[in-house]
């Protein structure tokens, strides 16, 4: 029998979050491990690159808040999102992750507690909890129909505040698939129920021009509704920009004064330079619709479901069809953490799913995530030693 151990962390002892994984994953040949984006420039975005530095110059002659302010209109423009940008009522900051800790500190202020959707990656759980905030879990399949969705939160939630992931990571499972209908339940009883909504779309990008979903003007229904909201979202898993990222996070008008004032707390601004950079990047995917994003997307979801077909890893399908890619782990294989650690040993990293169950890791064991936003030939050349090695090992492997 293989006996395979999770790779040690910096101090020796395991790995205890998906981010250390990655971290691992970082060093090795065939890194399928985490969903930011390492595929290369389209045509397109290798113009864009060949004038960083006149994009360079124009930042350091322009204003800050020009800057800014072209990149809010110019990223809601692309998401369909004309609501938002007349607000004003938009944060910047350089990770998803920060403007995720400025919304914990708003709730840690305020002594709240979140009902959290499981599963979903587990650096949401980890910002929010070592802020303080309590949290309890909520399945995604309490959202799956609409007409039992405002009975199944009102059943289950009994936390200060709701937190969604939409389109969600790792599932892609989404409220698009109802139309507005599933957004409008989701409010309606944070409103009836005095709860604070938030919402984590930093997969949302992935939902754009897609014939089978419409991202219909969220921040509309928010504001119509009364609701208090606070919405993330970011640029991080959608452009090859090597990680030169911006995230944003919009909040309803009740808690603006609060957030911002934590906000200016944490950060002053970012980069005028990486905003111009990505303004045109936005730019880019409005003229192509998506395009140069998706097709490599799609190249290689086909050739992950092509090269593990009838291989116990089976293809999740999802709604909306995220970067990532979520197979369960079927017989004979028995142990997602296992799996990860034989493939590692070979250069090739995957992510085990018990991390994404942040409340009961061992509902994870049955899954694994991989990224795709990876150059096509080393993506298929992953899956192919993937393959080999599943048919080579996978005999040995039965349950203890």
């Amino acid at each position: 029998m293989n006996t395979v151990q999770t790779a040690p962390g910096v101090f020796g002892t395991e790995l205890v979050d998906l981010t250390q994984h990655e971290i691992q994953a970082l060093k090795t040949e065939f890194n399928l491990a985490d969903a930011h984006t390492h595929q290369r420039q389209s045509p397109s975005q290798r113009a864009i690159v060949a004038r960083l530095p006149q994009l360079w110059y124009e930042a350091e002659d322009g204003k800050q808040a020009d800057y800014e302010n072209r990149f809010i209109e110019a990223f809601f423009r692309l998401h369909g999102q004309p609501t938002a940008p007349p607000l004003r009522r938009t944060l910047l900051s350089y990770a998803a992750s920060i403007s995720t800790l400025v919304a914990a500190m708003y709730l840690k202020r305020r002594r709240m507690s979140v009902s959290l959707v499981e599963p979903c990656f587990d650096n949401l759980h980890d910002v929010l909890s070592n802020v303080g905030v309590p949290l309890y879990p909520f399945a995604e399949s309490l959202l799956d129909d609409p007409a039992t969705l405002y009975d199944n939160l009102a059943a289950t939630v009994r936390t200060d505040a709701l937190f969604l992931v939409d389109p969600n990571n790792p599932t892609g499972a989404t409220l698009l698939r109802h139309g507005r209908r599933g957004f409008e339940e989701v409010v309606r009883f944070c409103r009836d129920h005095d709860k604070l909504l938030l919402v984590d779309f930093c997969f949302a990008a992935f939902t754009l021009f897609d014939d089978s979903l419409d991202r219909f003007d969220v921040y509309a229904l928010l504001e119509e509704s009364g609701v208090s909201y606070v919405a993330l979202e970011d640029t991080g898993k959608t452009w090859p920009v090597q990680d030169a990222k911006a995230a944003l996070l919009t909040c309803s008008r009740d808690i603006w004064p609060e957030l911002y004032n934590i906000h200016t707390s944490v950060l002053l601004n970012v980069s005028p330079f990486v905003l111009n950079m990505l303004t045109e990047y936005i730019e880019d995917s409005a003229a192509d619709r998506m395009t140069s994003v998706r097709s490599v997307l799609d190249t290689n979801r086909s050739a992950a479901v092509r090269a593990l077909a009838g291989s116990p890893l089976v293809y999740q399908e999802p709604v909306a069809k995220v970067s990532v890619a979520w197979f369960r782990v079927c017989p004979p294989l028995f142990s997602a953490t296992r799996l990860q650690g034989l493939l590692a040993a070979d250069e090739l990293y995957l992510l085990p799913g018990r991390y994404f169950h942040w409340s009961e890791p061992s509902r994870g064991e049955e899954y694994v995530r991989l990224a795709l936003a990876r150059d096509p030939r080393m993506f298929a050349e992953a899956m192919t030693r993937l393959r080999a090695l599943l048919d080579t090992q996978v005999t040995g492997w039965a349950a203890p």
